[in-house]
């Protein structure tokens, strides 16, 4: 714990308030158990529960609309307008309820691995545990860097302030406003800790873009033995995390970086991991990272028992564990990479079309990147075989400010710059649809990326697949050649063609919505429904 005593007149907290200031992890966590508000774990682990929202709520994050970002902000259904006037409302309950309290935590801390980058932000939380998320996920300064520390940016979280919806100009009593002008992020009314993570990120999503001509990316990167860095950007489900932890790679990030005119960097300085299902013998990495500091969300134990039930979906699918980054063992610390050689989209094909790797041009690799496609089983209801689509621009829509073309050509120009190969990966179905086909073998898809990342697909002829365009490659080390055409794999290849073009359709759909924010070579990638 810093020996630093802060005021914060400025929030109207009151002179008689406990500010916990810099806590270190493990007193954060005697004043959750304190407070009644979590439990230990066999491991060590805090666990806590968030509350009424165990997950992000979009319909209820707001961008304040003013001068600096009526014409800069891309309003849609992710990116909602909340006027000035309302944001001042909000602000100033936030104030009152601050002044209420007994006890407030505050963390300074930094976001962007590069210093060049690097801004400060403070988290005032009326939850220690919420401080604890703040030490776990963002990067952590010296004593000698609190002094005179001032933020560049301030984030409260105050889970016990319902809001007033009909005075403050919000859906209903939770709200996540973001003020670029103010450089102020508010959470009231939810205790989920991704909404304090995905608050930072939007922001930095706007700044680095617009101050800096840094790219934002919601992907994560790995560091190979030679130097050579490889992106992975993939929507939930897809493989993102499990891929690109690589026994043979150290890893730069698991979830956020910005791409600088000469490397690559994480955002944090810790993960935020699903749990659900986790076992040691898939994910030994997270499994072991969940020790003493670590922060567990909304997991249920074994009767009678302190052991977690990570099979147990009862409170949400959504349970999560944060910790810091060198808790993984081959971390690279700092977490900064040279410019990268690869880059890989990966998709969860349900459908059963996709093949399981191709290789992109520049056009299609921005589509590709607006379209930010997969498709999910349509979940465990009887009779319900058919996947669901789902398409989220830059692999993470509801975090991107900005329309998505922007981030494209700035992902298009820094590829043709760096000559950067690009690949589709399909870690979805093959042989047929969900219901009728089989999931690509988790062992393949590594063999493929592999393959890639060691230039051994460099000498091989490419066919273009009549539909979408993709270079799918005639042979890849270990893989059986059939599988690499997934139309050879389908028992009925006319339902291959099918069911190809009517994904094909529903990509040609989406994008209609991005058409007029792109370039030709852009709009020309689009496959033939």
């Amino acid at each position: 714990m810093s020996a630093r005593i802060i005021q914060l007149p400025e929030w109207q907290i009151q002179q008689d308030t406990t500010i916990h200031y810099q806590s270190a992890p493990d007193t954060l966590v005697q004043d959750t158990l304190r407070m009644q508000e979590g439990t230990l774990a066999d491991s060590g682990a805090l666990v806590i529960k968030t509350g009424e929202f165990t997950g992000r709520s979009p319909k209820d994050k707001f961008l304040v609309k003013d001068s600096l970002t009526e014409q800069t902000v891309n309003w849609n259904d992710f990116n909602q307008a909340i006027s000035p006037q309302s944001y001042g409302c909000i602000r100033d309950d936030v104030k009152t309820y601050l002044s209420t309290l007994k006890e407030v935590w505050v963390r300074d801390c930094f976001v962007c691995a590069d210093p060049r980058y690097r801004l400060k932000v403070r988290v005032i939380s009326e939850k220690p545990w919420t401080n604890l998320f703040a030490y776990n996920m963002f990067i952590r300064p010296a004593e000698s860097d609190l002094e005179g520390f001032a933020p560049d940016w301030t984030v409260v979280s105050v889970p016990g302030l319902h809001l007033d919806a009909k005075r403050c100009g919000t859906r209903q009593h939770n709200a996540s406003v973001v003020s670029m002008s103010d450089k102020q992020i508010l959470i009231a009314g939810s205790g989920y800790t991704g909404e304090t993570k995905k608050g930072v990120f939007t922001i930095l999503n706007y700044v680095l873009v617009k101050e800096q001509g840094v790219l934002s990316m919601h992907c994560s990167a790995n560091l190979g033995p030679a130097g050579d860095t490889a992106i992975f950007f993939g929507l939930s489900g897809t493989g993102k995390t499990t891929l690109s932890a690589d026994p043979n790679r150290k890893l730069i990030g698991d979830d956020e970086h910005g791409w600088s005119n000469d490397g690559i960097f994480n955002f944090e300085g810790g993960c935020y991991a699903k749990t659900i299902n986790l076992t040691e013998e898939k994910e030994p990495e997270i499994f072991h990272a969940i020790r003493p500091g670590a922060l567990l969300e909304n997991i249920n134990f074994f009767p009678g028992t302190n052991r977690v039930n990570f099979d147990d979906a009862g409170i949400t699918e959504n349970t999560r564990v944060s910790y810091p980054l060198h808790y993984i063992s081959n971390a690279v610390e700092p977490s900064v990479g040279r410019l990268p050689k690869n880059i890989f989209f990966l998709t969860c094909d349900a459908y059963g079309v996709l093949p399981p790797i191709s290789k992109l041009t520049p056009g299609q690799a921005m589509y590709q990147f607006i379209s930010g496609y997969t498709a999910k089983v349509a979940g465990t209801e009887a009779g319900v075989t058919e996947p669901k689509p789902t398409f989220s621009a830059c692999f993470g829509a509801p975090f991107f400010p900005l329309h998505p073309g922007e981030y494209a050509h700035l992902l298009g120009d820094k590829m043709q710059e760096n000559k950067v190969n690009v690949w589709l990966i399909n870690t979805g179905w093959t042989g047929g649809a969900y219901g009728t086909g089989h999931r690509m073998k988790l062992s393949l898809t590594r063999a493929m990326i592999t393959a890639a990342l060691e230039g051994k697909l460099n000498a091989a002829e490419y066919s273009n697949d009549p539909v979408f365009g993709l270079a799918i490659p005639d042979q890849c080390p270990g893989i059986p050649t059939e599988v690499l055409n997934p139309r050879n794999t389908w028992s009925d290849p006319a339902a291959y063609d099918t069911k190809a073009k009517y994904l094909a359709g529903l990509f040609v759909k989406n994008f209609e919505k991005y058409a007029s924010g792109v370039s030709a070579e852009v709009l020309a990638a689009a496959p033939k429904a």
